[in-house]
């Protein structure tokens, strides 16, 4: 699929595309100009505003876009984890998916993340053991958060987006992942 010309794009959403990176991502869902500025909002309320610790949130969203073999996802989101400080164990068990090398609130996430995945919700055991560390803030982000990767992976795997030809990301220039703006 080709990108948009940017020069065809509404310039208010060309201007907020350039402020987001002028990353591929944003280019290619200009193609869907009523609802790109919409789903560039709740990307950046779920990267600037999440109630999840960094750490989970992004072992999250690897997670989502490991599972959807989404490489466009991958390459940022685990620059992005590495970033806000998630070990080298917890992106390979974002990876595979076994949390047999992470414990605590790292192995729960991961595994309430398949579980949502795979059964598109949380069993109750599931919600009670993310409820021992998270508050229901916590948990509604997390559930978000990983509805809002399933949709961007489902859109960059159909709309085969790579990083070719992409300039630098916001996080490979500035080091808070706060101020990455990425999707």
């Amino acid at each position: 699929m080709e990108y948009p010309d940017p020069s065809a794009v509404p310039a208010n959403l060309r201007e907020a595309i350039v402020a987001h990176g002028s990353l591929n991502v944003f280019w290619m869902l200009t193609h869907s100009p009523d609802l790109a500025p919409g789903v560039l909002g709740l990307g950046d309320a779920i990267l600037q505003r999440n109630s999840l610790p960094d750490t989970l949130r992004e072992l999250a969203i690897v997670r989502v876009g490991h599972a959807y073999k989404a490489a466009y996802e991958i390459h940022h989101h685990e620059k992005i984890a590495q970033l806000v400080g998630l070990t080298p164990e917890a992106l390979a068990a974002a990876e595979t998916g076994s949390a047999a090398k992470l414990a605590g609130p790292e192995a729960a996430v991961l595994a309430a993340t398949d579980q949502l995945l795979e059964r598109h919700t949380l069993d109750e055991s599931a919600r009670a053991e993310l409820l021992a560390f998270l508050t229901a803030n916590q948990l509604a982000d997390l559930v978000v958060t990983v509805g809002f990767y399933q949709l961007i992976c489902n859109f960059l795997n159909t709309f085969e987006v790579t990083t070719e030809g992409e300039p630098p990301a916001p996080y490979d220039q500035a080091s808070p992942a706060g101020d990455a703006a990425s999707a």
